[in-house]
C-alpha cells in the first residue's frame, strides 16, 4: 500500500511539474519570418481554386448529385495555395479524405450521429491518417461532415472520392501549366 501511494505521489508531482511548464512552452515570437508572397502565385491560386470548385459544380450538374462539401474547399486551399506542402500531395489528399469518409460511415453505423460520435470520428480519422502517413487536415472535416449528415456507404464515393479526384485533376493541370509551379512533388 505504501509503495502504491509513493508511486501515485511521484506521478502527481510529475504532472504538476509538466503543468507548470505549459505556459512557458506556449511562448513564441509575436511575428515569425515569412518568405515574400509573389502576386502571381496568389493570383494563380485564386484562379486555380475557382477552376477546381467550378469543375466540381459542373460534374454535380451532370450527375445530379451534390459533390461539393466544405472539406473540399479546405483541400483547395492546400492544393492551390500550398502546393509544396506534404499535406497537399495526392497520397494525403485522396487517402486522408477516403479514410475519413470510411470512418464517418462506420461511426454512424455503430453509434449514430451524436456530439460524442462526431468527436470520436474526427479523432479516429486523425489517428488513422497519422498511422498511414496520409494526414490531410480537411479529412477531419470530411469525418465531421459525414457524421453530422448521418452518411451512408455512398458518401465515400459521392461526394468524397469523386470530388477529391476532380480537385486532384484540376490541381495537376493548373499547377503545371505555368512555369512557377510544379505539382505533385510525389504521388505516394
Amino acid at each position: 500500500m505504501k509503495r502504491r501511494l509513493s508511486v501515485l505521489m511521484r506521478r502527481n508531482v510529475a504532472i504538476r511539474k509538466r503543468l507548470a511548464r505549459v505556459h512557458r512552452r506556449c511562448r513564441a515570437p509575436m511575428r515569425g519570418t515569412r518568405p515574400p508572397m509573389k502576386l502571381q502565385y496568389a493570383a494563380w491560386s485564386f484562379l486555380s481554386a475557382i477552376a477546381g470548385l467550378l469543375a466540381i459544380t459542373e460534374v454535380t450538374t451532370l450527375l445530379g448529385h451534390p459533390l461539393l462539401i466544405g472539406s473540399l474547399g479546405a483541400s483547395a486551399v492546400l492544393l492551390f495555395g500550398a502546393t509544396e506542402s506534404p499535406l497537399a500531395q495526392p497520397r494525403n489528399l485522396v487517402g486522408g479524405h477516403l479514410l475519413s469518409a470510411m470512418v464517418a460511415v462506420v461511426v454512424v453505423a455503430l453509434f449514430g450521429s451524436t456530439p460524442l460520435s462526431m468527436a470520436f470520428a474526427v479523432a479516429t480519422s486523425i489517428f488513422l491518417m497519422n498511422v498511414t502517413h496520409t494526414t490531410h487536415p480537411p479529412g477531419g472535416a470530411t469525418a465531421l461532415i459525414g457524421v453530422q449528415g448521418a452518411a451512408g456507404p455512398a458518401f465515400v464515393l459521392l461526394p468524397v472520392l469523386t470530388g477529391t479526384l476532380i480537385l486532384l485533376t484540376v490541381a495537376c493541370f493548373t499547377n503545371n501549366v505555368v512555369y512557377h509551379r510544379s505539382y505533385p512533388r510525389q504521388w505516394l
